[in-house]
């Protein structure tokens, strides 16, 4: 009867699993789709740079708001309108790349990039089933002081610390891919809206943090 009850667990643990991966993942890859949509909007458009404190105010409210809204339809809604406004402000960075000479391949390297990334650590993390979570503490404290260093590098114009900054966010993004995938895998993530918006802010950072390093790399300002 034990033997039973505790087969019965583990098959609602599956399939609860299941479920939390597939909800996450169709998120994450309709937020993708709609980021991608905006930028191309923005492109199209023509739109300007974001000025720098409307995009703070979007980058830190945005997920304070979805994180209130979390188990609502409102959160989702937000999400998407988070994801748009960040695709939205990638639009102009791109349509300055694909002017230059030699920028869309810059573009398309990291794309690939960041394609190679998310998927060669979700399939690690996905196969060996480790558990990540004590990266946690370690990921939050290192995206909070490259958070900041980036607002000093912009405001002081400091493009070294600025290169410096993109590299730890390359670090941080990584290890937030596989930190959040192996929680979705070991049960330690419920909510895959939550789950979806970090894998998203990862792969977000990730791509920006190539296409500078990228671009550094290749002689661009």
């Amino acid at each position: 009867m034990e033997h039973v009850e505790s087969l019965n667990t583990v098959q609602a643990s599956a399939l609860t699993t299941n479920k939390l991966i597939r909800n996450t993942y169709t998120l994450l890859g309709l937020t993708l789709a709609f980021s991608a949509l905006m930028a191309g909007v923005s492109m199209m458009s023509n739109w300007p740079p974001l000025p720098m404190w409307l995009l703070l105010v979007g980058v830190i409210g945005f997920p304070v708001l979805i994180e209130k809204n979390i188990n609502s339809a409102v959160g989702i809604a937000l999400v998407f309108a988070y994801t748009g406004f960040l695709g939205a402000s990638l639009g102009p960075i791109l349509s300055m790349f694909l002017a230059t000479e030699q920028g869309s391949m810059v573009v398309m390297q990291a794309l690939g990039g960041t394609a190679a990334i998310f998927f060669g650590l979700s399939a690690y993390a996905f196969s060996t089933r480790k558990d990540f979570s004590f990266m946690g503490g370690f990921l939050c404290v290192g995206a909070l002081v490259a958070f900041l260093a980036g607002i000093a590098a912009y405001f002081f114009n400091m493009p070294t610390l600025s290169l410096a900054v993109s590299a730890a966010f390359i670090l941080i993004s990584s290890g937030f891919i596989l930190f959040q995938t192996s929680r979705i895998v070991n049960g330690g993530e419920t909510n895959y809206v939550r789950a979806a918006v970090t894998l998203y802010i990862s792969i977000f950072n990730l791509f920006v943090s190539l296409l500078r390093l990228l671009s550094a790399f290749s002689g661009r300002n």
